[in-house]
């Protein structure tokens, strides 16, 4: 089983700045850390390749230089082989040209390596929660789909996806290749190993610029061709006051609620 997953490094939300011009989350000299739900992703994949041990894991992010040492805390944790995806025309892409940009990179490092079975990414990105890239790339892709992903088996020919519900979780079974997102699951992703550790800090990784992918298109990548804008961005003014209501039950407190927003005209 071959499987690839998305990383993306992400700002510390504590430190989280914004280009007050081009309205983009400015990322020079902000801590960054590894997107949660990728970690969660790839925990995903490292619990596929604990039960099957043949198989390989290769992780993959879009992102300048400093990239890298997530794709290093990743080859730490549980991936065989990194590639980093970088370059000035990819700079302020949004989720549609990015998921484009990264199933192009896809495309070439099978061409390297050979086909994936499993695309693995988190359900979003903690500095956009949008949600968007993973079904994107497997549109861009032409792949059947899995969202919500606790955990994931491989069984009888097919990749088994026990999926978050609104009902608690159902088990979906999906042919290969596909693409998986997953959210947080009932357990913790594991620790890095000082072995592991210690090859990652020496690990080279390549890196794929954008005349690395010959049959990527122009029109559809950076910021210029990027249907979505960003028109304004706020730090919320925390609001004071307000009214606690707390009858005698739960259905005197509602008939209060009601009575007041009738008399503010609110409802």
């Amino acid at each position: 089983m071959r499987m690839l997953v998305c990383v993306k490094q992400v700002p510390d939300t504590t430190e989280i700045k914004i280009d007050p011009v081009k309205n983009t989350l400015i990322r020079d000299g902000v801590p960054s850390i590894l997107n949660p739900f990728d970690s969660y992703a790839l925990e995903a994949a490292a619990r596929i390749k604990d039960k099957n041990p043949d198989s390989t894991i290769t992780v993959v992010s879009m992102g300048p230089e400093q990239a890298k040492a997530v794709l290093k805390e990743s080859l730490a944790i549980a991936a065989d082989k990194a590639y980093l995806v970088s370059g000035r025309e990819f700079g302020g892409s949004d989720t549609l040209c990015t998921s484009y940009i990264l199933s192009e990179a896809i495309k070439e490092i099978e061409k390297r390596d050979g086909k994936f079975d499993i695309i693995l990414c988190g359900k979003q990105a903690i500095d956009g929660d949008t949600a968007q890239v993973g079904p994107e790339i497997a549109e861009h892709l032409g792949y059947p789909q899995v969202t919500y992903g606790l955990e994931a088996f491989v069984e009888d020919g097919l990749v088994k996806v026990k999926k978050e519900t609104e009902d608690g979780a159902v088990i979906i079974g999906i042919q290969t290749p596909c693409v998986l997102t997953f959210t947080k699951p009932s357990f913790d992703p594991r620790f890095p190993t000082i072995k592991r550790k210690m090859a990652a800090n020496r690990a080279q990784i390549p890196v794929l610029a954008f005349a690395d992918l010959p049959d990527i298109n122009p029109e559809k990548i950076g910021l210029k061709h990027s249907p979505t804008h960003v028109k304004k961005t706020f730090v919320p003014q925390k609001k004071t006051g307000g009214i606690k209501i707390q009858e005698e039950t739960a259905e005197e407190s509602t008939k209060k609620l009601f009575q007041l927003l009738s008399d503010a005209h609110v409802v």
